[in-house]
């Protein structure tokens, strides 16, 4: 994550700069001492976070808040601040802020709130893609157009958040070599032979077919930890979530989903098992209920 820090007091700029640095949480592409010298280079570099002091001399941290929006500046606000008061707090919310920092700065208050503010970011830009993907579709070829099995795979992979991942299309191509060989629902061949005969399509030797097939497991391992990811900061956030309420349990362990929702709650690094089995079957048998 890129930072931008404005304060008119060099200390605490230093002091902001040193936690966020080392403790791994991005790096600070500006400063600033004021508002008015703060907005240009924000506009310019397009920051995700900008972390900006409440009172200021020129232009204080709201009102540079409020200019940043009305150019479009789409980035996050934390706003530092010593000042307890009930209506300066209410009115920074108002114009955007998304968390405070109080002063004197504290290290583990910092890491604390950067660490949500992280979270936050990452789960908004995933919903802004997901939302994206279906604003492309084309409604009115959607009318006149009945669903190919590809379609209904890749609306349950938006879903989940997944996809745009890499290991998306060895997952489509799995469900479509089941459908083309007309599969009973179980039990399914194993992931070894599937892999090797998507491999073949596009490789000749044996060395290259396995080779790729075990290419092909890793991508779709991957890519099933992502989706698992995606949906544990959806319930984090939401344990209500119809999407989360759907997918976590049905198509994964759900007690590996909710390891990784407490890892993301305590900021620790997101580790899973990964039953590909699991998620292949259950794939397959809701695709096999929508083509038929």
């Amino acid at each position: 994550m890129r930072y931008f820090i404005v304060d008119d007091d060099r200390a605490s700029r230093v002091m902001l700069k040193q936690i966020i640095e080392d403790s791994g949480l991005g790096t600070v592409i500006g400063e600033a001492r004021n508002g008015e010298d703060a907005i240009p280079q924000i506009l310019m570099t397009q920051p995700e976070f900008v972390l900006i002091d409440l009172l200021m001399p020129k232009l204080d941290g709201i009102a540079t808040v409020e200019q940043l929006i009305q150019n479009r500046f789409e980035g996050q606000f934390v706003m530092i601040s010593q000042v307890v008061n009930k209506e300066m707090v209410g009115e920074a919310y108002e114009q955007g802020i998304d968390f405070f920092i109080h002063k004197p700065i504290n290290r583990i208050e910092v890491e604390n709130v950067l660490r949500k503010t992280t979270e936050q970011f990452r789960l908004k830009n995933s919903l802004l893609i997901i939302r994206q993907s279906l604003t492309n579709i084309d409604l009115s070829e959607q009318i006149n157009h009945k669903a190919t099995s590809r379609d209904h795979i890749q609306s349950i992979l938006n879903d989940m958040g997944i996809v745009g991942e890499i290991g998306s299309e060895d997952i489509i191509a799995i469900i479509e070599t089941l459908l083309a060989h007309q599969h009973k629902i179980a039990p399914l061949p194993p992931l070894k032979e599937l892999y090797e005969e998507i491999a073949a399509v596009t490789k000749a030797t044996p060395d290259e077919i396995l080779k790729e097939s075990k290419a092909i497991e890793q991508r779709v391992r991957r890519t099933i930890l992502a989706a698992m990811i995606n949906l544990a900061n959806l319930g984090v956030v939401d344990y209500t979530n119809s999407e989360f309420e759907y997918y976590a349990p049905r198509y994964f362990d759900f007690k590996e989903i909710r390891q990784l929702m407490t890892q993301i709650e305590d900021h620790e690094n997101r580790k899973a098992k990964v039953n590909i089995k699991k998620f292949i079957q259950v794939l397959y048998s809701d695709i096999l209920t929508k083509v038929n």
